[in-house]
């Protein structure tokens, strides 16, 4: 965290005046943070049914909907892709769900205008959902044994990790927006 600004008024606002956020931080934070969650499933632990949160694709739901005109609605494929990568999934099922979220959300954002945080973890809920289940199906459909029911201790860790992660995304939009560059 930051702290406290020290000094008169006109020194605060002396260190502060003529920065701006640095382009490649402000553009590229979003990017890289959900491409590093990607790859949180990877790790090395080997369970017997899927019990970790998707969570790239709740980086995803966060950051579009805490800036909505930051990432654009083509995100989805090349974010797909790379989650396609690491996800163990079905080649080309995150490429078609990722797009599809944001096509729903650009919908969800024309709908309603003016949405708080219940209605963005109602979306979010929604979104996740969804995206699950029909992960369960492609994975069951790949592998010749759909189970769409082992997914619930998923689906509930996801939907109750949120939050979480949407005050995560919050904290590093206030480092994105940092005023690094000098002008």
């Amino acid at each position: 965290m930051l702290g406290p600004l020290r000094g008169t008024p006109e020194e605060i606002a002396r260190k502060r005046i003529n920065r701006e956020p640095w382009p490649v931080l402000a553009t590229g934070l979003p990017w890289a943070t959900i491409m590093l969650a990607s790859m949180a499933s990877f790790s090395p632990v080997i369970s017997s049914a899927p019990v970790m949160p998707p969570l790239a694709y709740m980086m995803l739901l966060a950051w579009r909907m805490m800036r909505p005109g930051m990432l654009p609605l083509w995100v989805g494929l090349p974010l797909g892709f790379f989650d396609d990568l690491y996800s163990g999934m079905p080649f080309g099922s995150g490429i078609v769900l990722w797009s599809a979220t944001m096509l729903a959300m650009e919908v969800v954002d024309e709908r309603f205008l003016w949405r708080g945080f219940a209605q963005d973890w109602l979306a979010a809920s929604a979104l996740i959902t969804a995206y699950l289940f029909l992960s369960s199906v492609l994975a069951g459909i790949a592998t010749g044994y759909p189970l769409p029911i082992v997914i619930v201790p998923q689906l509930l860790m996801s939907l109750v990790l949120y939050p979480v992660v949407t005050r995560l995304v919050a904290l590093l939009d206030r480092v994105r927006l940092l005023p690094l560059k000098r002008i």
